[in-house]
């Protein structure tokens, strides 16, 4: 029983960190995008050119390696502790 109760509140937990991990990794991206493009454009440039910049910058971000190694946040813990039981029943 205690060992499911570890899976249930260690998936929570490491949703939560994963969920803010990828957000604030999002919104250091797009501010990015926003700063290079006002720095490209100090008249503002077209309308609507700025979000379609940003847009594509983020499309861009999606397909990355970056969003992908978030999910390490799963993989790492779960690997780590399946490396500690083992250990630790191996005698």
């Amino acid at each position: 029983m205690g060992f499911i109760k570890l899976v249930v509140f260690g998936f929570i937990g490491l949703s939560i960190i994963y969920l803010s991990i990828s957000i604030y990794s999002r919104s250091v991206r797009k501010e990015r995008l926003e700063d290079r493009f006002d720095a490209e454009n100090p008249d503002g440039g077209a309308p609507g050119a700025r979000d379609a910049f940003v847009a594509e910058g983020m499309r861009a971000y999606n397909t990355s390696l970056r969003p992908k190694l978030i999910g390490l946040v799963y993989v790492v813990p779960t690997v780590v502790i399946a490396a500690i039981v083992y250990m630790i029943n191996a005698k």
